[in-house]
């Protein structure tokens, strides 16, 4: 097999030989495009994700060994990119080159750090994620839909063996996350075999029952298809979450409280590898805690005008945030009018948005958007809202979560803002314009950096006050109270993992300084503790954004164009930011006068 491989490549290189450039390029994204392809037969869950059904009764590999085996693959693939003769390629290509290199780089160092990761806790893992995977990607339209559904539920035990052996590995090392995951991951699962053992209370077989009723499939065919999926769940779901909740309670005993990546084994080196992957800046964390102070000093002073202009009886930030946090005005109705109108409020705000979208913009996503409430099963656990990608054929749209569990939570004064951020112009549109561009390889218009997707939709809160949006002014406030929820990341963040800060004082820094709800802040900071870094993104990738865009304007003056920023900014995928830069610099000084 290896012979091979080699020789495929070999001939490959020597068929790139004395080509011109436009072929040459044409050639290497082919090759790209066939590897981007070779990947998903690899990676069914991704697959899926995208509306592309390999594997489809199957689900991904998570395995060590698999992740080393991907990365051997992905070595050779850049190994043969860089025997070609690069030189002759055009711009666009050479940069897909060393996107694709630099990829591989972070996955190798990436690796070094796999058994630091959590692998499962409330945030995500194998006991939520795969019931939500097939209620919310696994589409069924045919027969053989339908049993490559009930195929992934007599495959459950595989995934949940892989994720133990990954945990029991990070427990070899003396890695665990924190004490307060433990609790929510054990009530999920125990929920979950509650239920499957109960057919009228069983997620997944109501789910499938829905999903045939909309087909034409023969009756007595949907009617075996049920049994098979009972039987499936009776004889491999159940005992896969039993297993999870036999090693999880035994994992516990090894569990530190509220502790940070510190507590880990190179911890300091670990956090400092978090920063760097979802920054893609070579920031230190004292760089990352400073950034946050200034700018939540900054947000300040505009919410203290927010505060003057509503004409509050007092100049005390602390006092206007108890106001906004308690005041029945800002909070939806705890009852289904409430959720419904919270929802509503979400499709108003994106069919306004779409209305004023070519102020600032040459190209809006095809895909549409839709807006959904987070499953019961999991709104106890999941965040406040976040988003999915569409299907790359369209027939599923993007979908902007909101978690409706508890509507406190969920502020009036803040939905503009939220919306702008998960939908549009936030990341529906960034990731929908991205999929559906045809200039640049697979890989970049299908993956994507932390700081570069949540920067981007960060700044789109923002162009919404461009746009003519946040026309109350406590709606505004809301903005701002989301933007300065990312700048106070930066701070606890690093308070949490280098500087050693507890649970409690991450909680009473955010009440402090911010008006997000209590609920809201408890859920965040327990967030911050499982995924190092990762909070840190939104706020340097917004940063930088602004920065590109002031640099541009310095250079080109008065023929400075937004929407042609933004075109630099969307059609070249994500992309790191130091090549953000390197394309935003290039692009003004070709096109100033």
């Amino acid at each position: 097999m290896k012979k091979i491989v080699f020789f495929g490549a070999l001939s490959l290189i020597i068929a790139c030989q004395n080509k011109s450039t436009e072929a040459l390029s044409k050639s290497a994204n082919a090759y790209l495009d066939q590897k981007f392809d070779e990947a998903l037969m690899r990676n069914p869950e991704f697959a899926s994700s995208l509306g592309i059904k390999y594997g489809w009764g199957d689900w991904s590999d998570r395995s060590q060994e698999f992740t080393i085996k991907e990365l051997e693959i992905r070595k050779k693939i850049v190994d043969t990119l860089m025997a070609m003769d690069t030189a002759k390629m055009d711009a666009d290509t050479k940069l897909s080159i060393k996107l694709y290199a630099e990829e591989v780089r972070l996955m190798e160092e990436g690796l070094k750090w796999d058994d630091h990761v959590y692998k499962q806790t409330q945030m995500g893992g194998v006991v939520t994620d795969l019931p939500a995977f097939l209620i919310n990607v696994h589409t069924i339209d045919s027969l053989s839909d339908a049993k490559a559904y009930v195929s992934r539920l007599a495959k459950f035990e595989k995934p949940f063996d892989q994720t133990i052996e990954n945990l029991n590995r990070s427990q070899s090392k003396g890695i665990a996350p924190p004490q307060f995951t433990f609790q929510y991951v054990t009530n999920d699962i125990q929920s979950f075999i509650k239920q499957f053992g109960n057919e009228n209370d069983n997620v997944l077989i109501h789910d499938l029952r829905s999903k045939l009723e909309k087909t034409t499939i023969d009756s007595s065919a949907k009617v075996a298809i049920i049994s098979e999926a009972k039987l499936a769940i009776k004889q491999h779901v159940i005992p896969a979450y039993q297993k999870m909740l036999n090693f999880w309670t035994g994992y516990e005993k090894m569990a530190k409280t509220n502790a940070g990546a510190w507590s880990l084994p190179n911890g300091h080196e670990y956090y400092k590898y978090c920063l760097n992957y979802n920054t893609t800046l070579p920031l230190t964390a004292d760089e990352v805690y400073e950034t946050g102070i200034k700018e939540v000093a900054r947000i300040h002073d505009e919410m203290r005008k927010i505060m003057k202009q509503v004409e509050f009886k007092s100049d005390s930030l602390q006092e206007f945030f108890h106001f906004v946090r308690t005041d029945k005005q800002f909070q939806y109705s705890n009852d289904d009018a409430g959720r419904k109108k919270l929802l509503d409020d979400a499709n108003r705000y994106i069919n306004g948005t779409k209305g004023k979208l070519s102020q600032l913009f040459n190209v809006a996503p095809k895909a549409d958007v839709v807006v959904m409430a987070v499953e019961k099963f999991r709104e106890k656990s999941v965040g406040g809202a976040f988003y999915e990608n569409p299907t790359l054929d369209g027939k599923r749209p993007g979908r902007y979560y909101v978690n409706l569990y508890n509507m406190a939570d969920e502020p009036v004064y803040q939905m503009e803002a939220l919306t702008a951020h998960e939908a549009i112009p936030g990341h529906h549109m960034q990731i929908a314009i991205a999929q559906e561009l045809t200039k640049i390889p697979k890989f970049r218009r299908n993956g994507g950096n932390t700081a570069y997707i949540e920067g981007w939709a960060l700044y789109a809160e923002k162009l919404n006050k461009e746009m003519g949006f946040y026309q109350d002014p406590y709606s505004d406030f809301g903005r701002l109270s989301m933007e300065i929820f990312r700048a106070a990341r930066l701070v606890v963040d690093v308070g949490i993992h280098q500087k050693k800060w507890s649970k409690q004082q991450a909680i009473d820094y955010f009440m402090n300084n911010t008006a997000n709800a209590p609920g809201d802040v408890f859920k965040e900071i327990e967030r911050y503790f499982l995924w190092p870094g990762q909070a840190t993104g939104y706020k340097i990738g917004m940063l930088k954004i602004m920065e590109l865009r002031t640099k541009a304007q310095g250079i080109m003056g008065s023929s400075f164009d937004i929407r042609g920023f933004h075109d630099v900014v969307l059609k070249n995928g994500s992309v790191p930011l130091n090549v953000l830069d390197e394309l935003v610099t290039d692009w003004a000084n070709k096109n100033k006068k």
